[in-house]
This record gives C-alpha cells, structure tokens and sequence, in this order.
C-alpha cells in the first residue's frame, strides 16, 4: 500500500482537481495581465499588489497553500514551523506575514525543499532572505521586502490552511494563485472554470487584433473590428 506521508512522498496537489483547465490555459502562454482582464469581464478582482518578484522567470499557477504568522508574545511563544514538508507537488504557498518588513520567513534552505517537492513558487506578504540562493536554483518568489534577520523568536506560525488575506486579497486554500513579472492574481477556485474560458476569448481577441496591426490596419480600426472595446464586458448571453 502507498504511503500517505508527505514527508516522504509528496502529492500532486493537480491530481483529479476539477480545475487543472486554467493550469492548461496558462501553460498555453497566457500571462497574468490576460487573466486579469478575464476576473474584470467577470466581475472580479483578485489582483495582488504591492509584491514584487524577487527570483524565478516562469508564469507561476496553482492551488494556494496558506499560511498565517504573527508575533510571538511571552504568553504565544512558537517556531516558524517546518510547513514545507506538508506542502503539495504543484501548490503555491502563500505567507501572511502581514506585510512585516523586519524579519524573514523564507530562505533559500526552505527554497532548496520547496523545489525538490515539486512546489510552484511562493508569495510572502512580508519578507524573505538568502535571495541568491533561491535564485541560483531559479525557485520563484514574490514578496514585499528582503530582511536578513530571520523570523525565528519574532514572530510564529499560527495558522495552515486557513484563509488568509494578502494586500487586502483574501485567499482560500485551493484558491489558484497565478503570478508573473507583471504581478499577481488570484482566482477564487470555484470560478476557475469560467476564468479559463473568458481568458480563451480574450486571449483569441488580442490574437486577432495583433495580427490586424500587423498586416497594416490602424490600431483603432483593429480594436473596433475585434471586440476591443469590450474587452471588460462578458460576451453576449455570458453569465458572470
């Protein structure tokens, strides 16, 4: 029988997950800006700001893995945790470190880990350390600030899988986070189908435009043409 310990064999979090149809899109070449513009079609806003990409190249998508910290008091004494052993193949951890810039809750050791289990990327609100390290092995991470003092004795792991909320953006577990060098987006999981299909019709739209452009149409002639102008508003007969 297989072992069910994550420790030692970890889970592909993507396995039988009703959404993989916006992971396949985004592998498709979509980037963040297109998924976006389809939240805004449909009425949507899980646009992270205020982080910024500190390693890593690619378009980063999968389920959140949450995490919550706060500081450590005399009375709430704890560690930063050792998470990473339960984190999916596949999953994006995203921190609420509640944007605190003055101690670390990721490093490059967490990174070495994070990488050899197959995990996405991950998302601090708050700050990380040892950015070379992470870098050198190409592991992605977006965060608000770098610090080299470590969190350990300052503040605690106090809740996993919870929602957390990451500038001003609440995050479900199982949420789809999707992250590039433009930013960072978050799709509510039970509207991840609907998201793939609008970023299809989007994606085809500025296809077409650009193809237009190209051949020596004026760009407001290819706008119009194709539906540019309606680029926030669901196609006719839609339900948002």
């Amino acid at each position: 029988m297989e072992s069910k310990d994550v420790r030692t064999a970890p889970v592909d979090v993507l396995a039988g997950h009703d959404n993989v149809s916006l992971l396949r899109v985004v592998n498709g070449d979509v980037n963040c800006s297109t998924i976006a513009d389809a939240m805004d079609a449909l009425g949507l806003d899980g646009a992270v700001t205020g982080l910024r990409r500190l390693t890593g190249n690619e378009v980063v998508v999968g389920p959140a893995f949450t995490l919550r910290y706060e500081t450590v008091t005399e009375t709430s004494p704890g560690t930063i945790g050792d998470f990473i052993d339960e984190v999916p193949a596949g999953a994006v951890v995203v921190i609420d470190n509640a944007g605190r810039d003055w101690c670390s809750v990721w490093g490059d050791l967490v990174s070495t880990v994070a990488q050899a289990r197959k995990v996405a990327g991950t998302v601090i609100d708050g700050a990380c350390r040892d950015v070379a390290g992470s870098a050198q092995m190409a592991y992605s991470i977006w965060a608000a600030a770098t610090c080299v003092k470590s969190g350990r004795g300052r503040v605690r792991l106090a809740a996993t899988q919870e929602p957390v909320t990451i500038r001003g953006v609440t995050v479900e577990p199982g949420d789809w986070v999707c992250a590039d060098e433009s930013g960072i987006v978050v799709v509510p999981a039970q509207r991840a189908g609907a998201v793939a299909t609008e970023i299809h019709r989007i994606d085809d739209m500025e296809k077409r435009v650009l193809a237009a452009v190209r051949a020596g149409a004026p760009l407001s002639d290819a706008r119009a043409a194709n539906g540019y102008l309606r680029l926030g508003v669901p196609a006719k007969g839609d339900t948002p």
